[in-house]
């Protein structure tokens, strides 16, 4: 199991960053080989079911989520949002939280827990090294497209 955590500012309103983070379809067009499906019907609520499919044919593999914080940004309140993986491989969680920034720009903070089956503890550090890479290019890409 691997924990990591990412800070970006984005000129973005924290209303602009929480929806471009928040849009989960979008998060299959930056994520190589990822298919994102809202499994519930909108909008997001706490309940949502979302399953993000990586792969190719045989080779995928169903990441499924839940929604179980969901309080968007509130004026200059902070946005919070969690997600726990329930999937048959992929467990763990994810955090999202919208922050008012400096100079008006809005913080985003992505934590993550994330714990791969199969994989024993001995490849932590190549999974740890992995998804910072992979969920930080995703979150550079999601703040940068309108």
């Amino acid at each position: 199991m691997v924990n990591f955590e990412l800070e970006r500012t984005a000129p973005l309103s924290l209303d602009e960053a929480w929806r471009r983070l928040t849009e989960w379809p979008r998060h299959g067009d930056v994520v190589p080989l990822t298919r994102v499906t809202v499994v519930t019907p909108p909008p997001t609520h706490e309940g949502t079911l979302i399953v993000a499919r990586t792969g190719i044919g045989p080779l995928s593999f169903a990441d499924r989520m839940e929604v179980t914080r969901w309080q968007p940004p509130d004026g200059d309140g902070p946005g919070r949002c969690r997600l726990e993986k329930r999937g048959r491989l992929v467990l763990g969680w994810a955090e999202i939280e919208v922050r008012p920034g400096p100079g008006g720009r809005a913080r985003v903070v992505w934590r993550e827990e994330v714990r791969v089956r199969p994989l024993p503890s001995l490849f932590d550090p190549l999974l740890h090294a992995a998804a910072r890479s992979v969920f930080g290019r995703a979150v550079n890409r999601l703040l940068r497209r309108p």
